[in-house]
């Protein structure tokens, strides 16, 4: 007997359940709904639980138990990889978990896994005079962020937003609700920062840590003809370190809209400071590039809106597209990184791809002390990787056609980088592509024990894989 829910289950093949029938066609609408990227796989679960509560989530682990189905979640649906698209699964879809509150007190909001970041969280604390760093593209829900670690506004100065989490609670392998912190179910509450689509659990609320509400935003950014960018890059690599870890620091391979007296067309090189807080002297390292006066474009220490920001994300984020992504932490001598590095911010095979380098400054300028990796010192969180230097490629197109080149250029990225990287970070990762390590060795090791002691039947799919015996690991990690 199929149970009964508030949401809806629509089973693959057949119209819909609780309430009522639906058109065979809203099945594969409801398994698609609200993945980001165009280019979609094949994929598809044996059935979708549109949740409407707890109860639905609770009611929906049990039922894929009865049936021997693994269990798949979606919160916002902005994986590059569709995560969320497994065969033969029960997709609980947590659209409907959008509730937040917000305690004065403590400075605590509780969200759940389906509020967007920059459009339902940021305006529901600003008007707190409150802030909390969710990730850069407003669109992107706060579910599967956290759960990879959370590489959100200022990451380099505020740590990840994982980090931020207070507490959360979790539906189990076992169908039961539980509350996970630091102090009650440890367990699942290291798991759950960093694990990412591998966590064995369905998260339905957040209570995180909210930080005062930066009173001003400062921004230096200078666009370069990309016949510099290895000189700029390499500039970088040294001015970095002269930046305070108030500043949001980037630099990004980009074909932007530019003004038309410019007369310049094509690809260029961004590089761009927001400061929180610290003022035009934090941003002043900045202007020491040694051809900065070959620079298309240079705004100085100017005041900039959060609003402003999250618009040039969108744009550069287009909906309806197709998307290829890679990315990989990068360290390494200078004179042999930049020169493999620099291609990739050079040749974008398309005209809306980019390349983006986001500083996470890990080694301090010389007046501040280092701010140490919570997965380093007593594996605090199963996030755990991270160099001073984070590479991401998203590689952009219209049309299906396009697809073998973006992907031939990323491969050939890779190859490069790869000599210069410990691993990568989950959010922008396909591992049915290119397999790479995720978490530190402790940390993994950690991690599959936790996993076989709370999901023994591994009720929940884990993570989307060609082979699982290279996650985590280096093996094939050339395509």
């Amino acid at each position: 007997m199929t149970a009964a829910f508030t949401g809806q289950l629509l089973r693959a093949g057949t119209g819909g359940a609780n309430p009522g029938g639906s058109n065979p066609g809203d099945f594969d609408r409801a398994a698609c709904s609200r993945i980001f990227n165009a280019r979609q796989p094949a994929r598809r679960p044996a059935a979708v639980l549109r949740a409407a509560d707890e109860a639905d989530v609770v009611a929906g682990v049990r039922l894929a138990a009865t049936e021997g189905l693994k269990v798949a979640v979606r919160s916002g649906g902005h994986s590059w990889a569709a995560w969320s698209l497994r065969d033969d699964t029960l997709l609980i879809d947590l659209a409907a978990f959008t509730a937040m509150s917000y305690d004065d007190e403590t400075g605590i909001v509780t969200a759940g896994p389906a509020v967007r970041g920059g459009l339902d969280l940021d305006p529901f604390l600003a008007a707190r005079d409150r802030f909390f760093a969710a990730g850069h593209c407003p669109t992107v829900g706060i579910g599967g962020f956290l759960l990879q670690g959370g590489m959100g506004w200022n990451c380099r100065g505020w740590g990840w937003a994982a980090e931020q989490i207070d507490s959360i609670r979790v539906v189990t392998a076992d169908g039961d609700v539980v509350e996970a912190s630091a102090t009650e179910n440890p367990d699942l509450f290291w798991a759950a920062r960093g694990a990412g689509p591998g966590f064995f659990g369905v998260v339905t609320e957040f209570r995180l840590r909210t930080r005062p509400r930066f009173r001003e935003l400062t921004q230096t950014t200078h666009v370069y003809p990309i016949e510099v960018a290895e000189e700029v890059l390499g500039w970088l690599h040294r001015a970095r370190h002269d930046v305070p870890r108030s500043v949001e620091l980037v630099a990004v391979g980009i074909t932007p809209p530019l003004p038309p007296e410019l007369r310049h067309t094509g690809p260029v090189l961004v590089v761009d400071g927001v400061s929180f807080d610290g003022g035009p002297q934090s941003l002043r390292a900045l202007d020491t590039c040694p051809v900065a006066g070959k620079a298309l474009l240079a705004r100085i220490a100017q005041p900039a809106a959060i609003k402003d920001l999250r618009a040039e994300q969108v744009r550069a984020n287009p909906e309806g597209h197709r998307y290829v992504v890679d990315n990989a932490y990068l360290a390494g001598d200078a004179g042999q990184l930049i020169p493999a590095l620099t291609p990739a911010f050079t040749g974008l095979p398309t005209p809306k791809s980019f390349s983006l380098w986001f500083d996470l400054a890990r080694v301090p300028a010389p007046s501040e002390q280092p701010r140490p990796l919570p997965g380093s010192e007593g594996a605090a969180m199963a996030q755990s990787l991270q160099t001073d230097i984070y590479f991401a490629s998203y590689v952009v197109c219209e049309h299906p056609a396009q697809d073998a080149l973006c992907r031939e250029f990323l491969t050939a990225t890779m190859a490069r980088l790869e000599p210069f990287s410990p691993g990568c970070y989950l959010g922008d990762s396909d591992f049915t592509v290119r397999p790479d390590r995720f978490m530190s060795d402790d940390a993994w090791a950690r991690y599959q024990a936790i996993r076989a002691d709370r999901d023994p039947e591994r009720r929940f799919a884990g993570y989307l894989t060609a082979d699982e015996a290279t996650l985590n690991t280096r093996t094939g990690s050339r395509p």
